[in-house]
């Protein structure tokens, strides 16, 4: 079901944030999962323009969208979101920030997208790009977080559902970007080429020495097998953000991932 803007005052429940350098004002609750980083490296990877329409599937409380709704003026964005409370969280900070008018939120389980279609209004192949930020823990293999949810966040069922989904709902050459724990590559790879091709890779190394901590993926509905690691983002050295990760983080600036052919 939709979503409309209510107003919610800042209780003991909920925090107000900045993100974005203060761009972005969020609403999100004290406890659960919170925005980091991630939500932001994602905005910045997907390559959208103007008077495009993009679903991010997943959206929490609006945090990957609405950065990618600041960065890109005129982009239209659905936010899917399973939680009711962030779902309604996540069409107060559209309103709060201004994007009401081109920003709308769902409370929808990704899983029933294919089944719904109608009923939700989110025809199939009717979106350019599509952002996920997926539960990402495996139960199998992580320890489940007590507080509920938090563990939606981070726990899944893995991929097939939101790729799917995703699928469903592109254009032909539609764009998927989404960001994963690095040691999820693999199964995001095995998964991708159902309806995935020209797919990009870029490591997110917390440190110039350490390795690699997150992925961002992207790649094209139906595209080619062609497959391209490119040079990764360092987000720290020596203690202080590397300029490149502070332009993307603070500034809004774009992290391009093109799709390899």
């Amino acid at each position: 079901m939709g979503t409309n803007s209510v107003s919610m005052q800042v209780d003991a429940d909920l925090t107000d944030d900045a993100a974005l350098g203060g761009r972005l004002r969020l609403l999100q609750p004290r406890r659960g999962h919170r925005f980091g980083h991630d939500a932001i490296l994602l905005a910045a990877a997907v390559a959208a323009t103007g008077h495009e329409h993009a679903i991010d599937l997943g959206a929490g409380v609006g945090t990957a969208g609405l950065a990618l709704a600041a960065r890109v003026p005129g982009v239209a964005l659905t936010l899917v979101e399973i939680d009711p409370m962030l779902a309604a969280l996540a069409s107060e900070n559209a309103k709060r920030n201004g994007f009401d008018d081109r920003v709308t939120a769902l409370c929808l389980d990704v899983a029933t997208i294919g089944r719904r279609s109608r009923e939700t209004g989110l025809a199939p192949s009717s979106f350019n790009h599509a952002l996920i930020n997926p539960p990402f823990n495996d139960p199998a293999r992580h320890h489940a977080s007590p507080d509920p949810l938090r563990r939606r966040a981070h726990m899944g069922a893995g991929l097939a559902p939101w790729l799917d989904g995703a699928a469903r709902l592109l254009r032909p050459q539609g764009s998927l970007t989404m960001i994963l724990r690095a040691d999820g590559l693999a199964d995001a790879l095995a998964s991708l080429w159902r309806h995935f091709g020209g797919i990009v890779i870029l490591p997110i190394y917390p440190r110039p020495e350490a390795s690699a901590i997150r992925v961002l993926i992207s790649a094209i509905k139906g595209g080619g097998r062609a497959l391209a690691l490119r040079p990764g983002l360092v987000l720290n050295d020596g203690g202080r953000p590397t300029a490149a990760a502070d332009a993307i983080l603070r500034d809004g600036a774009a992290l391009g991932l093109q799709g390899a052919g």
